[in-house]
């Protein structure tokens, strides 16, 4: 938070964070040197990532990034269908999820209902092509799985994939980004488990 910071803006990242401590699932966090709840970590990811990125980014960008998954252990993927479309209606529920929660609390720290609605628009991801704010959001959030979430994941899943498909799993990240994300993708400190494959997908791709 900087000193220009509005009071509600404060007041609805404090309960953003708040929801998301309820987390109980624990992650390791090295700067914080211990455990947290998983969920409000990746939620000061983002926000961190957001001020590396675009910094002076918009109020209620920083909102929609901060709740990028709020609440998200409430969803589980296990109560849907397993496949293609059980994942995308995971997804799609899930989106409107993080909008009415996020919605809900600002409107209790004071915001619009046209604010509440841009917000909930970018955590739907519409208007990807149009609002520039919307694809930031996916910025951002590409980043973030680049920087600390994509070894993990080739880690746990790297069994399950041979490497056409972690190949295809980075390509589809990257069709995602902007140009000028994609330009901060590969300035981004990378565990050495994974640069080989990521070089791989880009040269290749």
């Amino acid at each position: 938070m900087t000193v220009t910071d509005s009071q509600r803006l404060q007041s609805v990242i404090a309960a953003i964070d708040a929801a998301n401590s309820e987390d109980p699932v624990r992650e390791t966090d090295s700067d914080a040197g211990g455990e947290v709840p998983r969920a409000l970590l990746y939620g000061q990811r983002m926000s961190r990532m957001l001020e590396e990125f675009a910094p002076g980014s918009g109020e209620l960008a920083r909102i929609a990034v901060r709740a990028q998954h709020i609440r998200r252990w409430t969803v589980p993927r296990g109560d849907y269908p397993e496949g293609r479309q059980g994942y995308r209606r995971w997804r799609t529920d899930l989106a409107r999820y993080h909008a009415e929660v996020t919605g809900g609390l600002m409107a209790e720290n004071g915001y619009s209902a046209e604010e509440i609605a841009h917000v909930g628009k970018l955590q739907r991801k519409e208007g990807l092509k149009s609002d520039p704010e919307a694809q930031l959001l996916e910025d951002v959030a590409c980043l973030v799985f680049l920087r600390h979430y994509l070894a993990d994941f080739v880690a746990a899943h790297g069994h399950k994939y041979d490497e056409a498909k972690l190949l295809g799993i980075i390509r589809k990240t990257w069709k995602k980004m902007s140009e000028a994300a994609r330009g901060a993708a590969l300035e981004q400190p990378l565990p050495e488990s994974i640069k080989p494959v990521v070089l791989k997908a880009l040269e290749d791709g």
